[in-house]
């Protein structure tokens, strides 16, 4: 089965934005945004996806991306 990789941190590096400024735009909480960022989370609401593509001015799949298991 493959995995979702999340690249949070790369955008965020890329628009030179801190986890604290991403917070306060979002409105999700530093500790449940630094989850999101380290690709510890099961799962992400639609609305928290929307708020920070629209924070970061980016497409979902900047921040999400397939990984297909070799077998």
């Amino acid at each position: 089965m493959g995995k979702i990789i999340l690249r949070l941190d790369r955008v965020m590096a890329d628009r030179k934005m801190s986890l604290n400024e991403l917070s306060a735009r979002v409105g999700v909480a530093n500790v449940n945004l630094s989850k999101l960022k380290n690709g510890r989370i099961n799962a992400i609401r639609f609305s928290t996806l929307i708020a920070i593509c629209e924070a970061l001015d980016c497409q979902p799949g900047d921040i999400l991306e397939y990984s297909k298991d070799e077998e």
